[in-house]
């Protein structure tokens, strides 16, 4: 009975928490407001609420419409003007999260480079025309914009929200996700690295820590290679970090009169700063994205080379290789290690009759049952066609048979049809086999004497 009422709590307090930080994001933006009271270049909140509505869905419409309007009701115009900004907000929010997860993978879309074009196109630079066009046509309407100014506050309030979504939007996906544990005390060091060079810099760059005689020369490059750092080294989520980090310091020092894109007006200089803020993070975000894409089919390939398609268990050079390994710790340690060498029984019977669809389901039962009856140090193999191999290290002939045994009975017992039979050898280093040609061999020999007798 209590499920329902805690459910609701929960769902209150994330449309609450939600709301608060769009207010709260929304008032720190409109405090660089200068062409308009209600339009700034640097508007977090676009970001903050196609992230909402990737992560949580649709419903928590209500919380960016509360937070949008009282932002605005707080700032400048009347209830009816900001009515109408927190619904073109609200629409801007919900139309490119449903082009997102229609085209571009939804939450998932700064997975992929494709995806990432995707969403900046539809959403960062499409849907934003929505809540541009909607504010400044309310706002002009109803006199609190001038007829006159309308291009410079639209160009203002779209740029402001382009911006927002392409930075804020991927620190808020990739962060909510669940973090993978495990970072070793030298990848540590190397993100603290990565951390203070690129604030060195961008503070070197933007706000004058390091004097010089011209305080807005051109060095804007010189934060991209620290970009390319963490998308290589650490991936999107590092990148789309990085990117906020500088967008931070870079505000920041071109309102003070520091950078290469200061100009005689605020507004003027955050326009040409939040452009190339844009197109930084689009490549970055883009490159990292690749350099994932990369590692996965790396990772892959080298999963295939060493693994059997059908069964997924290890192919016959991983079997080699595991044997040759373990020879050798064997010697070290003088403990045996068994091979078990296992059969189909009447696989091509299987095959006439039932199909070989049915026939590779049999090798694939049989590779089930293997994993199910090894330890997680024990390796089972393909070694070819319907033949498969088990690695048993620090185990003797008798426990080899019992487990032999095991796997016999359980693959007879798994329910399914048509039923299927293993013969089953054993071979012991170094009783058998001093290498891994004379075990397999051995392990193959009493095989074939064991489906000899069963016969």
């Amino acid at each position: 009975m209590s499920v329902a009422p805690s459910r609701t709590v929960k769902q209150v307090g994330v449309l609450t928490g939600l709301c608060a930080v769009y207010f709260v994001a929304g008032k720190i933006g409109l405090r660089l407001a200068f062409v308009n009271p209600s339009a700034t270049a640097v508007w977090a909140p676009t970001g903050i609420a196609l992230a909402a509505f990737l992560i949580f869905g649709l419903r928590v419409w209500p919380a960016i419409l509360v937070g949008a309007f009282l932002v605005n009701w707080t700032t400048a115009g009347n209830v009816a003007t900001s009515i109408g900004l927190g619904v073109g907000n609200m629409v801007e929010g919900l139309v490119g999260a449903y082009l997102v997860n229609r085209y571009a993978n939804g939450r998932l879309a700064f997975d992929r480079a494709r995806d990432i074009f995707a969403l900046v196109g539809l959403a960062a630079v499409g849907s934003t025309t929505i809540s541009a066009t909607v504010g400044v046509t309310t706002l002009s309407l109803a006199g609190f914009a001038e007829w006159a100014h309308f291009g410079p506050i639209w160009s203002t309030w779209w740029l402001g929200d382009v911006v927002g979504a392409i930075v804020v939007t991927p620190v808020v996906l990739l962060w909510s996700e669940r973090l993978a544990m495990g970072w070793s005390r030298r990848w540590r060091l190397e993100a603290a690295a990565l951390l203070i060079s690129l604030s060195l810099v961008t503070l070197t760059v933007f706000s004058g820590v390091i004097p010089y005689t011209n305080r807005n020369y051109p060095l804007e490059f010189l934060c991209i290679p620290f970009f390319a750092w963490a998308a290589f080294r650490f991936g999107q989520r590092a990148a789309a970090t990085a990117v906020l980090l500088m967008s931070v310091i870079a505000i920041w020092g071109t309102l003070h009169g520091f950078g290469p894109f200061v100009r005689p007006t605020p507004n003027e200089s955050l326009l040409l700063l939040q452009t190339y803020i844009a197109v930084t993070a689009v490549m970055t975000l883009v490159l990292a994205a690749v350099v994932s894409e990369r590692k996965a089919v790396e990772a892959q390939l080298r999963h295939l080379a060493v693994s059997d398609p059908l069964t997924g268990l290890a192919n016959y050079r991983q079997l080699v290789h595991v044997l040759e390994q373990e020879i050798q710790r064997s010697g070290r340690t003088g403990r045996p290690f068994a091979v078990l060498f296992l059969d189909v029984d009447r696989l091509k019977k299987i095959n006439d009759r039932h199909g070989h669809l049915v026939g590779s389901r049999a090798l694939c039962r049989l590779a089930d049952v293997l994993r199910a009856s090894s330890r997680v140090i024990d390796t089972g193999a393909r070694f070819g066609g319907d033949e498969f191999a088990l690695i048993l290290p620090e185990t003797g002939a008798q426990a080899a048979r019992q487990v032999g045994k095991r796997v016999v009975e359980r693959l007879a017992h798994d329910g399914e049809k048509p039923p299927v039979s293993v013969s089953v050898g054993v071979a012991v280093f170094p009783d058998q086999g001093n290498s891994a040609a004379t075990l397999l061999s051995a392990a193959d020999s009493a095989l074939y004497e064991a489906k000899a007798s069963s016969r």
